[in-house]
């Protein structure tokens, strides 16, 4: 089993929407648009340029427990600026050493400078487990002689 398919076929198959927030939103609004698309984080985009991350533990670190309000709070105040990114060029296992490295769940998929596509951890471990599935019935076809 390979895991050295790219990103780009991952968003192919997962579809390009990514779901978005500005830097001038609150905090309460970010956390409203997670749980409404049921997702952990959200690029953080000045017109179309990505300035950073909003993830649920952004939240819990730097709003809940340090005692600020999500109402009050903006996004911008309290977003991750570091942000690791792929291309869609990028192979499953380049992207699961650069989050395992950085210690991230999500990148951002950039192209040409242009977000793209924003990938979890999850969808790295549903294609592997796809792709692990896919070679156990080829495996068990040849073997049976079909």
């Amino acid at each position: 089993m390979t895991i050295s398919v790219t990103i780009g076929s991952i968003l192919h198959h997962k579809g390009g929407k990514v779901w978005t927030i500005a830097p001038s939103a609150t905090v309460f609004e970010a956390i409203r648009l997670l749980a409404q698309k049921n997702i952990g984080a959200l690029p953080v985009l000045d017109g179309d340029k990505l300035v950073g991350i909003f993830s649920e533990r952004d939240y819990t670190r730097k709003v809940a427990l340090e005692g600020k309000t999500s109402q009050k709070t903006l996004v911008r105040e309290i977003i991750s600026t570091d942000v690791t990114t792929a291309t869609p060029q990028n192979t499953v296992e380049d992207c699961m050493k650069k989050m395992t490295e950085k210690r991230v769940r999500h990148l951002p998929v950039m192209d040409d400078g242009k977000l793209v596509g924003f990938v979890s951890i999850g969808d790295m471990v549903n294609w592997i487990i796809s792709a692990q599935s896919a070679t156990i019935d080829q495996m068990e076809s040849y073997l049976a002689g079909r």
